[in-house]
């Protein structure tokens, strides 16, 4: 018993080795590593909840806004992190990446294959979303990606702006923008965190 055991744990450890591989993830992020206590908003209670994974039995999406420093990533990390545990197809990539590999796809004319990519993964990370303004044809492309995982599987998304702004990262868009937002926040948890920079953390207190 204790060697089939010992065999059982092996394999899931290499499980889930493998699956935050795929993921990109590059650190071990947590969310008991998060300092709750330094931003000026945000909601514990509803954050840990968002650990249990539950959205995710409805194909439901997450919405961290926030301004920078103040933990997005961190969070968003970690619940990819969290799925990898859980041994599920996972892929942590930011909102540029998405769009450059597209946009190099689609001169390939390879597009729908490139796409099929970020429709697989059960949970798919979209880091720092209108950190860098989108032109038409990015715009459209990333509203593909999220075309293809609505009500199919999960998404979690960072982004510095508030809803009312996203039309400044999709090419000023407003068809676009209302698409993507219908299909984001249908099932959608938005958490939003209010403060100063994590990084600037040192400095203020100096």
């Amino acid at each position: 018993l204790r060697l089939t055991r010992g065999e059982l744990d092996a394999r899931h450890a290499r499980a889930v080795g493998r699956r935050i591989k795929e993921a990109k993830l590059k650190e071990a992020r947590t969310v008991d590593g998060f300092d709750f206590a330094w931003p000026a908003k945000i909601n514990r209670d509803q954050v840990r909840h968002l650990f249990t994974l539950s959205f995710m039995r409805e194909n439901g999406n997450v919405v961290f806004i926030g301004g920078v420093g103040l933990g997005k990533t961190h969070l968003a990390a970690a619940l990819a992190r969290e799925a990898c545990l859980q041994r599920m197809p996972v892929l942590f990539t930011s909102a540029v990446d998405i769009v450059n590999h597209l946009t190099e796809a689609r001169t390939r004319n390879s597009l729908a294959a490139a796409v099929r990519r970020y429709a697989h993964p059960r949970l798919l990370v979209v880091d720092e979303l209108g950190y860098l303004p989108l032109d038409k044809v990015g715009a459209e492309l990333l509203f593909q990606v999220f075309c293809v995982r609505y009500e199919t599987a999960s998404t979690v998304i960072t982004t510095n702006r508030a809803y009312k702004d996203w039309a400044k990262t999709f090419a000023n868009d407003a068809t676009i923008t209302s698409a993507v937002l219908d299909r984001i926040t249908h099932h959608c948890e938005t958490v939003i965190i209010e403060g100063q920079s994590y990084r600037m953390k040192d400095r203020i207190d100096a």
